[in-house]
């Protein structure tokens, strides 16, 4: 079970944010008793120690409050929030997101997908089978030391126990590899899947019980596959929608350079 909302942020800001969500939890919680005072959140981080004077420890409590009441349907990506001083394939990376509705026997459901991208070196970088990484010349490569991390997380309304989310959540490494990924060592790639079809509700006796209503195991690869696509998917957007950023000692990370992109996409018959 999830008790509060899921932070992302950076490695040095994990304390903090789990301090501001269980603050902004029981704030909206008010009920008093030893069933409801303890709060679980759930934070996830990636080292933006190469950009970000993370010593500093500029992530502070109050920041999840402004997150949440900021929080919309038009999510923004690329360097916002914890994608600020995230780097993706050696350009600017950060928050990118995707979604897909797929048609099961037990009926219609959403995999959305959110990604903080903070991984990967030039080399390695592919998009829709094109080795792009390899050919971009427009830009210099930075001198700077893989060990960075990704955090995937992935969204459903289908019905699903925690068995089967996590057989979902283990397609979305293979998201990440069609985007040039072998999870280099050092390398935290984390995958957080949750289904909101069986909400349990903490304040009431009774609970949501779905387990006569589960999608059973064969009508799941759709789900699969909406899964792997939407994580490739999103890792490219955080890229398109990355600009550069010059941080701590003047290290910076460059905009992925979309026209040579695009161009070389087109060269190739992706577009």
């Amino acid at each position: 079970m999830i008790d509060s909302c899921i932070g992302l942020t950076n490695t040095m800001g994990m304390a903090s944010v789990a301090e501001g969500l269980v603050k902004y939890t029981l704030e909206r919680n008010p009920l008093a008793g030893i069933e409801h005072d303890t709060v679980i959140p759930v934070v996830s981080e990636c080292d933006d120690a190469y950009l970000n004077d993370a010593r500093g420890l500029h992530v502070r409590p109050e920041h999840v409050f402004e997150a949440i009441a900021a929080a919309s349907d038009d999510v923004p990506e690329g360097a916002v929030g914890a994608g600020t001083g995230m780097v993706c394939y050696d350009f600017k990376g950060g928050i990118g997101t995707s979604s897909r509705v797929v048609d099961v026997q037990g009926g219609k459901y959403t995999i959305g997908i959110i990604v903080l991208s903070n991984h990967g070196e030039r080399k390695e970088l592919i998009i829709d089978g094109v080795p792009v990484g390899k050919l971009l010349t427009s830009v210099e490569n930075p001198k700077r030391e893989e060990n960075g991390s990704i955090v995937t997380v992935i969204a459903t309304d289908a019905p699903l126990d925690a068995r089967q989310l996590r057989r979902l959540a283990k397609r979305a490494g293979m998201g990440l590899a069609l985007t040039g990924s072998c999870a280099n060592n050092g390398s935290g790639d984390i995958m957080i899947a949750f289904s909101t079809a069986n909400v349990h509700d903490r304040h009431q006796k009774e609970r949501s019980v779905l387990t006569d209503n589960l999608l059973v195991d064969n009508e799941m690869s759709a789900l699969f596959r909406a899964t792997v696509d939407c994580t490739a998917e999103a890792i490219i957007n955080s890229l398109f929608k990355g600009e550069t950023v010059k941080g701590r000692d003047d290290n910076i990370a460059p905009g992925l350079p979309i026209d040579e992109t695009l161009q070389l996409l087109k060269t190739h018959g992706r577009l």
